[in-house]
């Protein structure tokens, strides 16, 4: 009786748990989709490049930031090693794109 009682708060505590993470990932959805309409509509409206090209470098790196802690699900335990390679991989690419850019101006 007490083993029926203890699974179905179990079963009731993750369902909860599910139900919480799957509002946060909708959440996150609609705000990447806002985030592409900002862009898109920035560059449709004529704005000056000189804001349109910064903006929509900032609103992909948001996104992208959303697709790894939420969608790649880098926020759970047990992905220390995939996010370090993610990361250090990243490191990477911001090393060889400063290094090329400062190559090219110096």
């Amino acid at each position: 009786m007490t083993e029926n009682t203890n699974t179905n708060k179990i079963n009731s505590f993750r369902k909860e748990e599910n139900r919480e993470e799957m509002r946060k990932q909708i959440v996150t959805f609609a705000l990447m989709i806002f985030f592409t309409l900002i862009a898109f509509f920035a560059v449709l409206m004529g704005v000056s490049s000189t804001f349109v090209i910064p903006l929509i470098l900032i609103l992909a790196l948001v996104q992208v930031g959303f697709q790894f802690y939420y969608f790649m699900h880098m926020k759970d335990k047990g992905h220390e090693v995939p996010s370090a390679l993610m990361y250090g991989g990243i490191f990477v690419a911001f090393l060889v794109i400063a290094t090329f850019v400062g190559i090219t101006w110096w």
